[in-house]
């Protein structure tokens, strides 16, 4: 039966073939290093609009607290959920390169209206008094809406292929490419908050060091710039890379297993799991791994069990391997599920966390820092970690316990999950001393820095979960499904975001109706007649619950490469090897 197709190609050989001389100059680090140029260039205008937004909906659409927070993180869910669509038709319809630029290109059109509707009277609202959560409406809702989305489905769907385009860069096969690829994810990162380090001092100053004045268009501007040049910095990297043109469908592949599955569910389990459908590796293309047998998810081993009286056709039979890529995706639904509070804990960082900053003292001798510009302090650490982690923990690890990597990419995720809850438990000690001094002398508040607690800790926690995660679903990824898979990262921030939003409202109805003074913990403008700390420290202990919630899984989690440890007696099958039944 057809096998996924996915030829690797560089630039126009994508149509013309390609010889070795000219492939040899493809890829490797000089091809990455446009992907890292699109990364900080990009970065530098999203993260300074994830810091400075909700600013914006409080001083220009005249949201309140709730309404402000809750706009932001649902834009913020969006925009990671949409990134799966950017996985999937970099993985289903054109190349990574190509599906860059269309996002990218949704993403600018946004930004110009953006900017746009912050420097035009005529498409902001007027005041309409205290106690309206929102004073936006009529046309001027319709546009910034349709803003909104546009810049979620442009950002969101070059996240869900810019990442693997640059991993696309290196050879798993080869192994000093391979080691390079496990650098790539780090640099990647470093690229990230570089950029983002920038984003959030320079354009959030300008954006908000008068927020009730006419600046805001000033920094969306100097955002779509950036924006601009991230695309130029792409576009010039296209003769480098390698380029891999999907041919057949991963969701189509995955439905054939579950349909095919359901169908042969009547039929036995054969005593041995080499007498599983699969093809020789001379009838497969030469880029596609063979995956060996594994015992988990066995009931969709029966979509590999060839029924009597019926032919060897795609919606009749599935190979083993394309039964494991399957239960690959699945072994990863778990991993994906047990991070969502992470990133809940992040969407916080990026809006309470903002809002205690603006009722704090924001002077640094005689400059004025902007509360949005706070988070450059983990951004600060992770800068100067990020390399020491690549260049010394790594090696130092990898020569202690053996692995490429120093630690498993799941080790990695976990230690982050744990300093994320310390990171809630010291966002809630901070507010209990912000708002303690505030109702006591107001005139002097408690200095912004001390929010550099919650945010260095969790800049390492993300510096840990983020790289690890996104090696994690790209490199246990099958081959044609490298894309949609890097996405699951983005999905993890994406449902963080979106729970953050429900978690708000529901927290806000019950303790509104079960404190004695009929008021809920996070509500309306004065930040000083909340409970903020103890919102904190319920997501504090949410993340511990959540942590031990995910060692679970991830010790339950066979890696793909170990997978031939679990093959049950059966026949061990590498890339190069002999397959597990020939017809």
């Amino acid at each position: 039966m057809p096998m996924i197709d996915v030829v690797y190609k560089g630039e126009d050989a994508a149509e013309k073939g390609a010889t070795p001389s000219e492939m040899k100059g493809k890829g490797g680090v000089r091809a990455a290093s446009f992907i890292y140029g699109l990364a900080a260039l990009e970065n530098m205008g999203f993260v300074a609009n994830m810091m400075s937004l909700v600013l914006y909906f409080m001083f220009k659409l005249y949201f309140d607290l709730p309404t402000a927070a809750n706009t932001f993180t649902n834009l913020m869910g969006t925009t990671f959920l949409l990134s799966v669509v950017g996985g999937f038709i970099s993985d289903t319809l054109i190349n990574r390169f190509h599906t860059s630029i269309i996002f990218g290109a949704l993403e600018l059109l946004a930004l110009v209206m953006l900017t746009i509707e912050a420097h035009s009277k005529h498409l902001l609202p007027s005041f309409c008094g205290i106690g309206e959560s929102s004073c936006i409406g009529g046309g001027k809702a319709v546009y910034f809406y349709t803003t909104m989305f546009l810049l979620a489905l442009g950002a969101g769907g070059l996240r869900g292929s810019f990442p693997a385009l640059g991993a696309d860069q290196f050879d798993e096969n080869d192994p000093e490419e391979a080691r390079s690829l496990a650098s790539y994810f780090n640099w990647l990162l470093l690229s990230i908050v570089g950029g983002a380090s920038i984003g959030v001092t320079v354009i959030v100053w300008v954006s908000t060091n008068h927020p009730l004045k006419d600046n805001w268009w000033k920094g969306f501007l100097i955002v779509t710039i950036a924006t601009f040049l991230a695309f130029v910095v792409l576009i010039l990297g296209k003769p480098f890379y390698r380029l891999k043109i999907p041919k057949h469908s991963p969701l189509v592949r995955i439905a054939q297993v579950i349909i095919v599955a359901v169908k042969n569910r009547r039929l036995p389990h054969p005593e041995n799991p080499s007498e599983l459908y699969e093809l020789s590796k001379k009838d497969l293309d030469s880029t596609i791994a063979i995956i060996p047998h594994t015992q988990q998810f066995r009931w969709l081993d029966k979509a590999a069990i060839l029924g009597e009286k019926r032919e060897a056709t795609e919606w009749e039979i599935c190979t083993v391997t394309q039964v494991e890529e399957v239960k690959v995706l699945a072994r990863m639904l778990p991993i994906i599920g047990s991070t969502i509070i992470m990133n809940t804990c992040l969407a916080q960082l990026q809006t309470f966390s903002v809002q205690q900053g603006n009722r704090m003292n924001t002077k640094l001798g005689s400059f004025k820092v902007p509360p949005a510009s706070i988070p450059i302090i983990p951004l600060l650490f992770m800068v100067i970690l990020i390399p020491i982690y690549d260049a010394v923990l790594v090696p130092l690890a990898r020569r202690l316990t053996g692995h490429p990597t120093g630690i498993t990419q799941l080790q990695r995720v976990g230690v982050g999950l744990v300093l994320s809850a310390v990171s809630m438990s010291a966002a809630a000690l901070v507010e209990v001393k912000r708002r303690r001094r505030s109702l006591e002398n107001p005139l002097a508040p408690v200095s912004l820095f001390w929010l550099s607690f919650q945010y260095g800790i969790f800049g390492i926690a993300d510096m840990f979960t983020l790289v690890g995660l996104m090696e994690f679903f790209y490199k246990e990824a099958p081959a044609g499904m490298k894309s949609l898979s890097t996405s699951f990262t983005w999905i993890s921030l994406s449902l963080g975001y979106f729970f953050s939003s429900v978690l708000v409202e529901v927290v806000t109805a019950v303790t509104k109706r079960v404190t004695p003074s009929n008021k809920a913990w996070v509500y309306g403008l004065d930040l000083d007649r909340n409970k903020l700390d103890l919102f904190y420290w319920l997501l504090a202990i949410l993340s511990v619950i959540n942590f031990f919630h995910y060692l679970y899984w991830a010790m339950w989690y066979k890696y793909k490469s170990n997978a031939d440890e679990d093959n049950d007696g059966g026949v061990v099958v590498e890339a190069a090897g002999e397959p597990h039944k020939l017809d």
